[in-house]
């Protein structure tokens, strides 16, 4: 059944298609969208060392509390549509969950060998936690706890396949029309990306529209491969229930 207005939470780990995918939503005349809203929180409260990290502390609120009423709070322009691009490591075990209960959250994958490897091109000495598969999964389970339903899953490779095919069956899962608009947008940057898009966003920069998929093979050092098995499980565990248009 359709809320509204509309808050979408999209759960993902870094380098999946979570930038380009919120393009698309921003390119609905109906819809506001809010670039990783807990990244300084995340930095702060962390004092991991990320590109330009202190530069997103500055930037951005770091009151985590203050943010989450923010998510849960009016829709900005009084939109009826209210799009979160969330990454599932800067929600830290320490903050409360039950705000999510206000949202309606969806997760986005992509194969961990896919994400290591086109994380450590930005980042090196990458971890576990830090490609956030853990968290992901953690996350699902309890949101399907609370709602008593098994939360929309998008897989990034299935959805570059048919990226027409695949919003139009998140549209109708959500309750709302598929706008044709958001299989296309400028090229260049926005208003709304981060401040840190100049060190992660230049692919989706250069874009305009969905990339087309392409089977890669990817050569990655023992450390990354280990990492990639120890993330394969938690991967699988919310691809078996993937959205299928």
């Amino acid at each position: 059944m359709r809320v509204n207005p509309l808050r979408i939470a999209m759960w993902s780990g870094p380098r999946n298609i979570s930038t380009a995918m919120m393009r698309a939503w921003e390119n609905r005349a109906d819809c506001i969208v809010w670039d990783e809203p807990l990244y300084g929180y995340y930095l702060d409260a962390t004092g991991i060392s990320h590109p330009g990290a202190a530069e997103v502390i500055a930037d951005q609120d770091i009151d985590a509390n203050a943010i989450i009423a923010r998510c849960i709070g009016d829709v900005p322009d009084g939109k009826d549509i209210f799009y979160q691009k969330h990454m599932t490591l800067h929600l830290l075990p320490e903050l409360d969950r039950t705000w999510l209960a206000s949202l309606v959250n969806c997760f986005l994958i992509r194969e961990p060998e896919a994400v290591i490897a086109s994380y450590a091109a930005v980042r090196s000495d990458a971890t576990l936690e830090d490609i956030g598969f853990t968290q992901q999964a953690e996350l699902f389970d309890y949101v399907r706890r609370i709602s008593g339903e098994i939360p929309l899953v998008i897989d990034s490779r299935e959805f570059l396949l048919d990226p027409r095919a695949m919003l139009e069956a998140i549209c109708a899962r959500l309750g709302i029309e598929f706008v044709p608009a958001m299989l296309s947008w400028p090229k260049g940057e926005r208003d709304s990306d981060g401040v840190w898009a100049k060190h992660w966003y230049d692919s989706v920069w250069n874009s305009t529209g969905f990339a087309a998929y392409h089977e890669k093979s990817y050569q990655l050092s023992t450390k990354d491969r280990k990492i990639v098995l120890q993330a394969r499980p938690y991967y699988e565990e919310l691809y078996q229930h993937r959205l299928k248009p």
